[in-house]
């Protein structure tokens, strides 16, 4: 029982630790860093849901999705208005995204009507294709940050 408590306790301090870190990180544009917080909190909200949760579940999801799809049209209004080489290889990484974003979207309709038996897979499978979504949007507009200036 007293291990139980002291592993408790490390954990909280290390969820401390990190989130620190995340403070101390340096922000981008007013715009970006709210798009990116909220990001990362419907990231950090993906639990494991039971099957009575999962209005609650794909509600969440399709916010964080609406997010990312505003963010995208956002930074797609900042290509347009760009030029030169940049400008074609910005295009292609914001495609990749929306492609991924078309991936997640599909995995989410799965899970609206998926049944108590398909449920976990359903759930899984969103979470791995939002992940992928997420990652490949965070690398898109870095990249974008550094090749785009505004």
């Amino acid at each position: 029982m007293r291990y139980v408590s002291k592993f408790k306790i490390l954990v909280c301090a290390g969820a401390v630790v990190i989130a620190g870190v995340y403070a101390g990180a340096p922000l981008e544009a007013a715009q970006g860093n709210k798009a990116k917080t909220e990001t990362k909190e419907t990231t950090q909200t993906i639990g494991n849901y039971a099957y009575t949760q999962k209005a609650e579940f794909v509600g969440k999801m399709k916010k964080g999705m609406a997010r990312i799809q505003k963010e995208l049209d956002r930074l797609s209004a900042k290509v347009d208005s760009s030029s030169g080489k940049a400008k074609a290889d910005a295009k292609a990484q914001l495609a990749t995204v929306r492609e991924k974003w078309a991936q997640a979207n599909k995995q989410l309709d799965k899970a609206s009507n998926a049944t108590e038996a398909t449920w976990d897979n359903a759930q899984r499978d969103v979470r791995k294709s939002y992940g992928d979504l997420n990652d490949s949007f965070k690398k898109a507009r870095q990249w974008l940050s550094e090749k785009i200036k505004p």
